[in-house]
């Protein structure tokens, strides 16, 4: 059975004197929360899948502009050699080029390997805000 998401949820039941009563309201309530959660639970699936798409186009986009990039680059790297070797051996002017450029990546790669540390993976916020609820929930059963 597939449930629409985005269906205007039908107006409420007005409930009927026999209905009225407390086991009336229960059943009721037990009844509709199941349809809620599974409505939320549809529309969160379809926010997902919705983000999803954006993030796989994005990740598309970008990924064509890194190879363009990498091309350019590639491109300006050989000009600074073809540049040096108007002052020096074609060869010199390359294995510059080449060390400046393994530095420079060397040292860019250190610096990314840094954002890995376990320690930015820790979900601080969350975990403060859960202590949070349990301690309130701690004060409030006491």
């Amino acid at each position: 059975m597939s449930v629409d998401p985005f269906e205007k949820p039908a107006a409420p039941v007005e409930p009927s004197l026999d209905s009225a009563s407390i086991g009336g309201l229960l059943r009721q309530l037990a009844r509709e929360v199941p349809q809620l959660l599974s409505k939320e639970l549809a529309l969160a699936k379809a926010e997902l899948q919705q983000s999803l798409n954006s993030l796989k186009a994005g990740t598309a986009a970008v990924a064509g502009g890194a190879v363009v990039v990498l091309a350019g680059l590639i491109i300006l790297l050989l000009a600074a050699v073809y540049g040096l070797s108007l002052y020096l051996a074609p060869w010199l002017a390359a294995l510059i080029v080449g060390a400046v450029t393994l530095i420079v990546g060397a040292v860019m790669l250190q610096s990314g390997k840094k954002q890995f540390e376990p320690s930015h993976f820790t979900p601080d916020k969350t975990l403060h805000a859960m202590q949070q609820d349990k301690d309130t929930l701690k004060r409030k059963t006491l």
